[in-house]
């Protein structure tokens, strides 16, 4: 077993209140929902990833001899957790949005539904699965809505902080509405269309970059795109053109030249006018150097004459915005509804619903939270159930089920929200039943 599907992948302080709870015979069912707090700056909608992941980690989670010999000589725990976590498997219900779904701030968008102490040491895996594909989800998004109908390939492997990352981020990155990943195994994994020819170092072990050229379109005639900037980005490009010459006569077309260091906006407008002088319109400029959606945007508007990009450590890190203000909350316990009331951290209390109203443009005009069995008058309901008695429903959606839904959901951002710059607010009503359940809850809990 890989240590990422372990559950003992998780922080201490989850097992020391099972342990607890155990001991106090405290295993009702318990309501926990993940939602982030408050959006990033310069994020005015996330996208929501990582659903799958979770659903697969709580019906597989185990705990294996070995780990829980371990727990049982760290002197933190009796006899009772040991045995509990031998025989540990989930058993809850889970309701959640469907993947690729765009939410806001304070909206549940997965509910856990458990005995206590199942739906509290489930909490950090959780969130670890949910935190990531969302980032990064939601970073993919905005680099599409940025670049309408450009290829976008996601280049962040060596940058993610980790092989776990670096798998979830390809797979969020894709549903988001990229083209494709260099993750091989990524590829291979999630069914993604991979994309990737040559580095410097392959231009820099020949003994010219013509020789490098021709070696590449000889070993791969049907994926030739040619990395023109190692040395000097005019004379790769002259090279290059001279290649294409000669592989006209065999038929075979170079498909685009890369660009992977310096200003390549302007970098793209030389190069475009030298292959359109040579007479190769067919032949694409592709580029990779350090590119976010902000610079998308900035060369979209100087018309800059490129027709994809290659984004890799802004996207696999979210750089603008590397984590979320997300949290896992009980709301409710033995029947009776429970709220967090810390300065700034406060919650809604009990199991919720959130419902969606879009107005007679197709563009979204405010979301209502509310309680989950209440009925509200209009509005699609967004949390569906995924999982009962710790069995899934359904079988994983295809990725190109959530790749539509996404296609679905981003013309329905008015042009305020959909700004990736200029900060935009996004009403969420609170139901009348959820504001009476909230003063009930705190003259109940009024410590």
């Amino acid at each position: 077993m890989a240590f990422y599907d372990s559950p003992q992948l998780t922080d201490l302080y989850q097992l020391t209140m099972v342990q607890s709870y155990l001991d106090h015979g405290m295993e009702d069912t318990a309501v926990f929902e993940f939602f982030v707090r408050s959006l990033p700056p310069k994020r005015n909608f996330l996208l929501a990833a990582g659903l799958e992941q979770l659903l697969d980690f709580l019906a597989h989670a185990r705990f294996d001899n070995t780990e829980l010999k371990y727990l049982a000589d760290s002197g933190y725990f009796k006899e009772n957790l040991i045995e509990y976590l031998g025989n540990f498997r989930f058993t809850g219900q889970v309701d959640a949005m469907p993947e690729g779904s765009v939410f806001f701030a304070n909206e549940p968008i997965v509910r856990v539904t458990a005995p206590l102490p199942q739906a509290q040491l489930i909490e950090t895996r959780l969130i670890n699965l949910l935190q990531l594909p969302t980032l990064v989800a939601s970073k993919a998004a905005r680099c599409r809505l940025a670049a309408d109908d450009q290829q976008l390939v996601d280049f962040g492997l060596r940058r993610a902080h980790g092989a776990d990352a670096g798998m979830l981020a390809a797979r969020a990155s894709y549903v988001a509405g990229f083209d494709g990943t260099s993750n091989v195994l990524a590829g291979q994994q999630y069914s993604i269309p991979i994309y990737g020819t040559m580095a410097h170092s392959y231009i820099q072990a020949h003994d010219s970059e013509l020789e490098a050229y021709r070696h590449f379109a000889d070993s791969h005639p049907g994926n030739l795109v040619l990395l023109v900037d190692t040395y000097d980005t005019f004379r790769g490009t002259e090279r290059a053109i001279e290649l294409a010459e000669e592989l006209k006569a065999k038929g075979t077309t170079v498909k685009a030249l890369r660009l992977d260091s310096g200003d390549v906006g302007d970098e793209a407008v030389m190069v475009r006018e030298l292959l359109d002088r040579a007479g190769h319109q067919e032949i694409g400029i592709f580029a990779s150097s350090n590119i976010d959606e902000y610079l998308i945007k900035q060369f979209h508007y100087e018309r800059a004459p490129i027709n994809g990009y290659g984004i890799g450590t802004h996207l696999i890190t979210s750089e603008d915005a590397p984590y979320l203000n997300c949290a896992y909350k009980l709301q409710e316990y033995a029947g009776i509804a429970r709220r967090k009331r810390s300065f700034g951290k406060a919650t809604w209390p009990g199991s919720k619903q959130v419902y969606r109203q879009l107005g007679e443009d197709g563009k979204l005009s405010y979301d209502v939270l509310s309680l989950a069995g209440e009925t509200v008058e209009s509005g699609q309901p967004l949390l569906q159930t995924v999982m009962q008695n710790g069995k899934r429903l359904a079988e994983p959606e295809p990725l190109e089920t959530i790749r539509q839904r996404v296609k679905q959901q981003l013309p329905t951002l008015t042009t305020d929200l959909a700004h990736l710059s200029q900060q935009a607010s996004f009403e969420l009503k609170i139901s009348p039943a959820l504001q009476q359940l909230t003063r009930e809850t705190d003259e109940r809990f009024n410590f």
